[in-house]
């Protein structure tokens, strides 16, 4: 993904997954599409993001060391990015 919005949810009280529903929600408001690639940090995935993929609604979420804590790198897969 090379465009995409950088979202900031730091609230302890919700899961990884209605985050990324939150993050999403606000994507598909601005931009007028609904957003199908999330990156996190490691860390939401217990810091073992190796081979896992996690899903909230249609978006996949996926580990990346260079994504910081609290923070969601959200919008649509690139072509290679869909075929993985």
């Amino acid at each position: 993904m090379e465009t995409g919005m950088l979202w900031f949810d730091d609230d302890q009280t919700a899961d990884i997954e209605e985050k990324v529903l939150r993050a999403a929600a606000h994507y598909t408001r601005k931009y007028d599409q609904s957003p199908n690639l999330c990156f996190v940090h490691l860390s939401a995935f217990n810091g073992n993001g190796k081979y896992l993929v996690k899903k909230a609604g249609g978006v996949n979420i996926r580990p990346s060391r260079s994504i910081l804590p609290d923070h969601f790198w959200i919008g649509m897969a690139d072509r290679e990015e869909e075929l993985r």
